[in-house]
């Protein structure tokens, strides 16, 4: 570049709800490369990237990241107690990132919104629809973002499946059936603190859910790619659950769940995904999480481990926690780079680097007069705009409805979707009334 050439720099400031696992894994070394390299697109030109703020219950986690990050993090404001989300949206902040577990999802992105800011969520967005469309109203009134972490989306390997499907390589999926199981560590040790009365497949089902959903929706082929969707709806949600590990066998915590979707085409087939969870799993367990797919088209079938990625890993006196014996470098790897220097790649960095990329288009990729075509243009995104998460949230909605109706002796409820008494409508065996669960349109 010549020496003349002077390129304008911007800045965003990003608060962070949440420090712990999936922070450290993905948000952190993300945070410490833009701190290193800045973020620079043709569009928008060079943004400066910072942790500006960080919102925890204690801020424990907050002092021990200031002393191990050290120079690779800029100084950030720790705001934790009661009021710590408050606090954080007094400081300088223009983007959110929300990483809680997920019942604390809503409160801190609704308050991020109302305080103006861009907000990233993590997977499932809310629990609920009308969760959903307070979150939407809002990013449109206060003119920003609102988005969600799907990060297998970005999974090259699901990528692919997309492209064959976009391409009309692979014809009308029929069905389909996805697992991801995880160690005893997660519920009854990582995750302890929040997991009473919650459930896996709330947890990590949200991850299938919208894979299905996004994926297997082919464009109108007159109309090319950016055509809207054909109509396929979502029909119904079953579950089942199993509980007596992680809590009582008649108590409200679930150690697996089984979740079934039925989508209906136009001409009147059907297509059934069945997603098998749970957190009960051996903590010793080769690959640490068990996670496979397959998908069954007319004319086709996909199989894929999503543990055994090709690589096997065994080294003496290390246990598949220490060092993962079918690590999956795709989504998380800190590599040495033959050029010097290490970095951590993979799709689980890679989505959060999209969003920020799509906040610095908005604000600074051109005129102000034309911020908000290029506001309409990052919301059109189905892939992680809110507006597009209505089924994952119908089914985590529906799904949590279901396993309460088991808790109460109703085992084997349905709920259908947009049906004539609302859009969720619970049905439970020996109950004569449906509960209407949402009354819109899913």
């Amino acid at each position: 570049m010549p020496a003349n050439v002077v390129l304008s720099r911007h800045h965003l400031r990003v608060g962070m709800v949440g420090l712990g696992m999936i922070f450290q894994e993905t948000y952190r070394p993300l945070f410490e490369q833009l701190h290193t390299e800045g973020l620079f697109r043709r569009d928008f030109g060079y943004v400066d990237v910072e942790l500006a703020a960080v919102a925890s219950r204690t801020g424990r986690r907050a002092e021990l990241l200031r002393e191990d990050a050290g120079p690779r993090l800029a100084d950030f404001v720790s705001c934790s107690g009661e009021e710590c989300m408050a606090e954080l949206l007094r400081q300088p902040v223009d983007v959110v990132c929300v990483a809680t577990p997920d019942h604390r999802h809503f409160d801190a992105a609704r308050a991020a919104l109302l305080a103006g800011k861009h907000v990233l969520i993590e997977k499932p967005s809310v629990l609920s629809l009308r969760q959903l469309d307070e979150l939407e109203a809002l990013a449109k009134q206060y003119h920003v973002l609102c988005k969600v972490v799907y990060h297998k989306l970005a999974d090259p390997d699901h990528k692919r499946l997309r492209t064959l499907v976009l391409d009309g390589v692979l014809h009308h999926v029929n069905s389909g059936y996805c697992t991801l199981l995880e160690p005893k560590m997660i519920s009854m040790g990582q995750f302890s603190e929040w997991v009473a009365g919650r459930n896996p497949a709330t947890y990590v089902a949200c991850h299938y859910i919208k894979l299905i959903d996004f994926s297997f929706v082919r464009p109108l082929a007159s109309q090319g790619p950016s055509a809207s969707r054909e109509t396929w709806r979502l029909d119904r949600i079953t579950a089942s659950g199993q509980r007596g590990l992680v809590g009582p066998p008649a108590g409200d915590t679930w150690d697996s769940v089984h979740l079934q979707m039925v989508y209906a085409y136009p001409d009147g087939r059907e297509a059934a995904f069945d997603v098998h969870t749970s957190w009960v799993m051996p903590d010793n367990y080769p690959g640490y999480v068990e996670q496979e797919v397959q998908f069954r088209f007319d004319n086709a079938i996909w199989n894929a481990s999503q543990r055994k990625r090709g690589v096997e890993v065994a080294i003496e006196d290390r246990t598949p926690l220490q060092m993962k014996s079918t690590p999956n470098h795709h989504y998380n790897a800190t590599t040495t780079e033959p050029w010097g220097g290490t970095l951590q790649r993979g799709y689980g960095v890679e989505v959060l680097r999209r969003f920020f990329e799509e906040v610095a288009f908005v604000e600074h990729g051109g005129d102000k007069a034309q911020r908000d075509a290029r506001l309409a243009a990052m919301r059109s995104l189905s892939y992680n705009d809110v507006h597009a998460d209505r089924n994952v949230v119908a089914t985590v909605q529906a799904l949590e409805a279901i396993l309460d109706a088991q808790r109460a002796g109703h085992a084997g409820s349905v709920v259908f979707v947009n049906e004539k008494r609302g859009g969720l409508v619970l049905y439970r065996p020996g109950s004569a009334e449906p509960v209407v669960l949402y009354p819109g349109k899913v």
